[in-house]
């Protein structure tokens, strides 16, 4: 029987190149991309959804891009539109941690828990006749490059994210990964994986799967 990953997260997900210039509106393709690279190495009896969108945050609205950029709208939206699913994968955090938003790694870690509790919640969990929830803590920003001036004191909050995340699947009862071991936020941007780390990510998450 086949099983169906739905990987959910921001531009990390989506595929966006690290970018020389701010607003760039580009992506790796499909082969590239983490979840495809995951897709590969599981094979045949796996099927890998992407739901990434750049700005995603786990629940804060974007007060210029609009509340669709709140992950728990996308996070419901995704659940009614695809499935039966077995597992979802979440990787979030990296956009919370810009300046603006002023967030701590422990209130961010709180919106992944929020998302997790929308995604163990009945009507869900029934919808799919059950599925496993993988959280994937983001690398740590860098403050330099094309990005710095939204990132500023953003790499201390992020350096936190992998002990903050890893807490709160431990209280719920959810698997855990943390993808600074194998993917870096470029120096071009600060934010984004070159197409290098999207390969060992998808490598790395596709051994995390099967171990599951």
């Amino acid at each position: 029987m086949t099983k169906t990953i739905l990987a959910y997260g921001d531009s990390n997900t989506y595929g966006t190149p690290p970018a020389l210039v701010a607003g760039e509106n580009r992506r790796f393709d499909a082969a590239t991309r983490w979840p495809g690279v995951m897709q590969e190495n599981l094979g045949e009896g796996y099927t890998v959804i992407e739901e990434g969108l750049p700005g995603r945050t786990t629940v804060l609205a974007d007060p210029v891009k609009g509340p669709h950029l709140d992950g728990q709208v996308g996070l419901r939206i995704a659940l009614e539109s695809h499935g039966p699913i077995d597992l979802l994968i979440i990787m979030l955090g990296t956009n919370d941690a810009q300046t603006h938003y002023a967030r701590s790694a422990a209130q961010i870690a709180a919106g992944v828990a929020a998302l997790i509790a929308i995604a163990k919640s009945e009507p869900y969990q029934l919808r799919h006749e059950g599925f496993e929830i993988l959280i994937v803590a983001p690398p740590p920003v860098l403050e330099e490059g094309t990005y710095k001036e939204f990132l500023l004191d953003a790499a201390a909050t992020s350096h936190d994210f992998a002990p903050a995340m890893r807490r709160i699947a431990e209280h719920w009862g959810v698997a855990f990964f943390d993808a600074a071991g194998h993917a870096a936020s470029s120096p071009i941007d600060g934010v984004h994986f070159t197409a290098e780390d999207h390969i060992a990510l998808g490598r790395a998450l596709a051994e995390k799967v099967r171990s599951l």
